[in-house]
């Protein structure tokens, strides 16, 4: 029996080490101190991740699953076939299967920071999947510029579920979104999730599980940065913090130090007086339609869009507005 596994073509389009230095001296020398959402995804803080993803207090994960999976016909329809399907930070793939089993793609290009994560995934869906060209990257998912150098040729259809988009400020959503219009063209489109605003309750919830799992996830970074960049995080002195900001309308995520101390990393030395934190990740939360505002001014059209009965989480389909058209309404 032959029990070879078989690896797609593969792109490493990472950030190279110096880069990573580059951007977490930066953002360490910050007032307040600030560190991108990307950095959480080495191999662990995936596989740390996927189980949040599984928690009972982590609402959007099964809650979009549920939507792409009671709508996954009609979404294809959308969609149209032989569209070449692209998935920006894509980590397990597991959403894109499901609309695999209904859309006629031409071909699957998975990217994902964690390169590791993505091929084996991206492997797990050519052998299900063996008429489907398959294609993954280690990717920055922002650098739409990288993967044209090597996704397959034919109509372009960006998917970004997860509420990935959440994690940007406002302006950086919007350049986002100009970004993938631009990337899929005039006959493309865009699939993503995007996550509701609703009770504080249940965000708080969301991002602060019994079991610790996100405690665990967020200060896994500061594992990641004494590995990589020979840094002396003591992980025990910060503790995880998250919390819903009303008035911004997003969950935040934070390391707090416990103490005053001075840490080593990259050869140079940071101190944190006993409060001070690392600001890791912002979780923007929209109306379905504050997001048509914010795709309509970024050149989408606004095409289907799918909720479920509590109104938790949605999805979009949107297509770029032809120029000379006019605005959106």
């Amino acid at each position: 029996m032959n029990t070879a596994v078989f690896y797609p073509r593969f792109f490493d389009a990472g950030p190279e080490p110096m880069h990573l230095r580059e951007e977490v001296v930066d953002g360490l020398a910050r007032r307040p101190k600030r560190l991108s959402p990307k950095l959480l995804y080495d191999a662990r803080g995936s596989a740390l991740f996927d189980t949040i993803c599984e928690l009972p207090e982590y609402y959007p994960t099964r809650t979009e699953t549920a939507i792409l999976q009671d709508n996954a016909a009609d979404i294809a329809g959308l969609i149209g076939e032989e569209c070449v399907l692209i998935e920006p930070g894509a980590g397990s793939c597991h959403k894109a299967e499901l609309l695999l089993c209904h859309l006629p793609a031409a071909a699957y290009v998975p990217t994902d920071i964690c390169g590791d994560h993505v091929r084996e995934a991206a492997s797990r869906l050519a052998t299900r999947f063996p008429r489907l060209e398959v294609a993954s990257a280690c990717a920055d998912f922002s650098q739409f510029e990288v993967l044209s150098s090597f996704v397959p040729s034919g109509r372009r259809v960006v998917f970004f579920p997860g509420s990935t988009i959440g994690n940007f400020e406002p302006h950086e959503a919007k350049r986002f979104l100009v970004d993938a219009a631009s990337f899929v063209g005039a006959d493309g489109g865009l699939l993503i999730g995007v996550d509701l605003k609703k009770e504080p309750e249940r965000l708080r919830a969301a991002y602060n599980d019994a079991r610790g799992i996100t405690a665990e996830f967020n200060l896994n970074l500061l594992t990641r940065l004494n590995r990589e960049l020979q840094g002396d995080f003591d992980v025990n002195r910060f503790r995880h913090q998250a919390f819903y900001e009303m008035g911004k309308g997003r969950v935040e995520m934070h390391l707090i130090s416990e103490a005053a101390q001075e840490v080593s990393i990259a050869g140079l030395r940071f101190r944190f007086v006993p409060g001070e934190t690392i600001h890791t990740e912002n979780s923007y939360k929209y109306t379905i339609q504050e997001f048509h505002r914010l795709a309509g001014s970024a050149g989408f059209v606004p095409g289907g869009v799918w909720t479920d009965r509590q109104r938790l989480f949605s999805v979009h389909y949107l297509t770029p507005r032809i120029a000379g058209a006019g605005p959106s309404g």
